[in-house]
């Protein structure tokens, strides 16, 4: 089902569609009317409010590519173990390789991820701030519209907090001279979570997202935002009302794991029993292109990613993201994540009849290809803009199992048994592991989430970052990671607006 909200037409919003892309410059605040009505007027009925809040959803598909590759899920898998950079060369894509390797500067990183969550911010803000002008709108319709935006905003947030760390935070739309202060990583953190208490206090999500509203932010949404932002800080004063949080998605009863693991990525997978929540991508009628990055459409990443040779059910791809062989070879021969998620190449060429003779092995080449999101053949089915940008995959970003497992955590990190949470999620992977302490959680984690942006992080919040990320442990870097690494430098761009902004160590 691909009838959610932010499939809706973007460009529709004349004024809002066109937010601003920084946060600390009068560009910040520049709009482009495709009418005459000045914006504190446009909000004038229920159906633009609407369009406002489509247009705050929107840019999380540009985050797959915004004038850079910068998908969310490999620039944080690239810096952990399980996936390498690839490309042609090391000279391809610089901004990733020095991700990859530690090296990133202020000039060379993926600023792309901190304007998309800026604009992002905007657009929510737009939303909050106009609300209550909007003569007609029921209560009811109000407190959703709110709480979405206020969530919206949170998610934004935790992506530049994550990154970036000390960051300008602000809670309405800027004024001149357009800048906002900087907080510290701990008080962006207690901003976010702040939020998301306010939104859930609200009381006006659904637990699930109703048909043809799938891409909504739901109640179960903001439970595992909720989680992964206190999880992440280590914050042990929620601890607790984070497993409440993942105890209320499973009791619900809303959601359960699939038995088949590989149909969770296939196109018949998407909004399955399993997903919580996704972003959306459509190939039917998609329109991005290398000049139209922001229309409404499919996403670029499957290509990236793809094994540069069409063969069998796969087409042809750019052969970033290789799979570590030590990814491959972490999982029982039992446990059906292995091949549900990694395609290993020579297996699938011998099962399938298809010689290599012609294949041509790209930089970091491994053999082992990301199947999650691989490109497949006629997944861009219907597309009027670019062949390449406007694949279908749907970006899953919470799943069921990740409640499980973060239900399994924090028990254990409250003292208490979480053992059936985890091992619901062993029984489905026809897992033989049996240990539960938080390290066995983590490392069950690893082998659930493979691919899936997940893996970066759980290394830094759990402490394991230092030992397990060093170049010992790594076939290309030379650089071990170590705690100055956890935020990246801030964007140059940005310092040049606000000298009072202070650089991150790193």
């Amino acid at each position: 089902m691909k009838k959610a909200i932010i499939k809706t037409t973007i460009i529709a919003l004349g004024a809002l569609a066109a937010a601003a892309l920084s946060a600390c410059t009068d560009d910040f605040v520049t709009v482009k009317h495709n009418s005459s009505e000045p914006l504190d007027e446009y909000f004038i009925d229920e159906g633009r409010m609407y369009q406002a809040l489509t247009a705050a959803y929107d840019p999380l598909e540009w985050f797959d590519y915004f004038y850079q590759y910068n998908n969310l899920n490999m620039v944080s898998d690239i810096m952990a173990d399980d996936i390498y950079c690839g490309g042609s060369n090391e000279g391809d894509q610089p901004i990733l390789v020095k991700a990859h390797y530690y090296t990133a500067t202020s000039i060379d990183c993926c600023n792309q991820i901190w304007v998309i969550a800026y604009s992002g911010i905007n657009r929510a803000c737009h939303v909050l701030e106009n609300l209550d002008r909007v003569a007609g709108m029921s209560d009811e319709h109000k407190a959703r519209y709110r709480a979405e935006a206020t969530v919206l905003k949170a998610y934004y947030y935790t992506i530049l907090w994550k990154f970036w760390g000390n960051v300008p935070y602000y809670d309405q739309n800027l004024k001149p001279p357009y800048l906002a202060d900087q907080l510290g990583h701990d008080e962006v953190y207690q901003n976010i979570v702040t939020r998301l208490e306010e939104a859930i206090e609200m009381k006006s999500l659904p637990m699930k997202a109703a048909a043809g509203e799938e891409g909504r932010v739901t109640l179960a949404m903001v439970y595992m935002l909720y989680a992964e932002a206190v999880m992440y800080q280590n914050d042990t004063s929620r601890y607790a009302q984070a497993l409440n949080y993942m105890k209320e998605i499973i009791a619900s009863k809303q959601y359960a794991l699939m038995s088949d693991y590989a149909a969770i990525w296939k196109e018949s997978g998407e909004w399955c029993s399993e997903s919580i929540w996704e972003v959306n991508f459509v190939s039917e009628g998609g329109a991005r292109s290398w000049d139209a990055p922001i229309a409404t459409g499919g996403t670029v990443y499957p290509v990236l990613i793809g094994i540069p040779k069409a063969m069998g059910e796969f087409g042809e791809g750019w052969g970033f993201g290789p799979v570590a062989a030590s990814a491959y070879e972490m999982y029982d021969d039992s446990d059906i994540r292995r091949d549900g998620g990694i395609l290993n190449l020579e297996k699938y060429a011998e099962e399938n009849n298809i010689d290599l003779k012609d294949y041509s092995p790209r930089w970091q080449n491994t053999g082992y290809w990301l199947l999650k999101y691989i490109v497949r053949l006629n997944y861009n089915h219907g597309y009027l803009g670019d062949p390449n940008m406007n694949q279908g995959n749907n970006q899953r970003v919470y799943r069921y199992a990740e409640t499980l497992l973060n239900a399994a955590e924090l028990s254990v990190l409250l003292g208490q048994d979480g053992s059936t949470y985890l091992q619901e999620v062993r029984d489905r992977a026809h897992c033989t592991d049996t240990g539960t302490s938080r390290e066995a959680i983590i490392e069950e984690r690893h082998k659930e989430f493979v691919g899936e942006g997940k893996r970066y992080w759980d290394l830094v919040r759990s402490g394991l970052a230092p030992t397990v990320l060093t170049a010992a442990n790594h076939l290309y870097r030379q650089t071990d990671w170590n705690e100055s690494k956890k935020y990246w430098p801030i964007p140059q761009s940005e310092l040049d607006k606000d000298p009072s902004m202070q650089q991150n160590a790193y």
